[in-house]
């Protein structure tokens, strides 16, 4: 005799082509993911260990997002710094030449010039908030306009607008950068000279507008020794801030390392090995195919088959 379908081979078959197909699901989830699984759940207790070097990436990539937007901030006040320290040496220049040539024709003039470069260096700003303010990023730092606006100000200080907070980022873990500069510890130098001019111009020694007397050209020559220094106080700033940006692009460079090497730890944990998906799914859509055509043979046979 021959033995014929039962229920429990039927049922048998019937798990065999469940598990198959569920092996086939999970191989064409790995071909078409590319990844182990989709959730923390299908890599069960590497979960962790993924989770804490996802967390480790973030912080890596905030802290790089941050000294990114440092590094673009530093190249623009770089360059309002050395616009500032442009119009300082513009100054001592036509200074000089005035002194050398014995005539300060068209010399207020041409300090009208240099200070409104001096002017746009501090008042310069970065993604619309001015650079040198402060916390006060929506007021203009520098309230004077002209030189006649800065020498009728009571003070020095007083045509600076700025607070006295210094913007400071925190660039990697246990690292915070002060690279913030205020417009009155740059400019007050400078714009302490151009307001002394334009005050003896205006005063009764004045104008400068013809040939040099001996007391004008004492009191010029005695301006270019504080332009000196105030052109010195510049260059410092602006050294400090190049340090800096010299600084957050090493950091930057490493935090991208960094995420870098995580993140291939994540991929060595989470990332498919193709060839052994798509082996596993080749294999699994036989094994669909083997316990489909088992089930149909034994849904086909009855007792009628051997019957005579």
């Amino acid at each position: 005799m021959y033995r014929v379908a039962t229920y429990g081979n039927y049922q048998s078959a019937l798990l065999n082509l469940m598990n198959t197909q569920a092996k086939a699901n999970d191989a064409q989830e790995r071909v078409s993911t590319q990844k182990n699984a989709t959730d923390l759940v299908g890599f069960g207790r590497q979960s962790e260990t993924l989770t804490a070097l996802k967390g480790s990436s973030a912080r890596l990539q905030a802290f790089m997002d941050t000294s990114q937007s440092v590094a673009a901030r530093l190249t623009t006040q770089d360059l309002a710094m050395n616009r500032v320290g442009d119009g300082t040496e513009g100054i001592r220049s036509a200074l000089g030449n005035a002194i050398a040539a014995d005539t300060s024709v068209g010399l207020m003039t041409e300090l009208e010039g240099m200070f409104q470069s001096v002017r746009g260096g501090l008042n310069t700003k970065h993604q619309g908030n001015y650079l040198f303010a402060g916390s006060s990023v929506d007021v203009e730092p520098l309230a004077a306009q002209t030189l006649a606006d800065l020498s009728a100000a009571p003070s020095i200080a007083s045509v600076f607008r700025n607070d006295s907070l210094k913007t400071a980022s925190r660039v990697a873990e246990g690292t915070t950068l002060e690279t913030g500069v205020l417009a009155n510890d740059l400019g007050t130098g400078t714009l302490s000279v151009l307001r002394d001019i334009q005050a003896y111009h205006e005063s009764a020694q004045g104008p400068l507008s013809g040939k040099l007397t001996e007391a004008q050209k004492t009191f010029l020559t005695s301006q270019l020794t504080l332009l000196e220094q105030a052109g010195k106080a510049v260059t410092e700033k602006t050294a400090i801030t190049g340090a800096q940006a010299n600084q957050i692009d090493n950091l930057i460079a490493s935090h991208k390392d960094q995420i870098a090497s995580l993140d291939g730890l994540v991929a060595d944990r989470t990332d498919a090995d193709m060839l052994k998906a798509v082996t596993d799914l080749q294999l699994s859509q036989v094994a669909i195919q083997a316990s489909a055509q088992v089930i149909g043979q034994l849904r086909q046979s009855t007792l009628l088959n051997y019957l005579s």
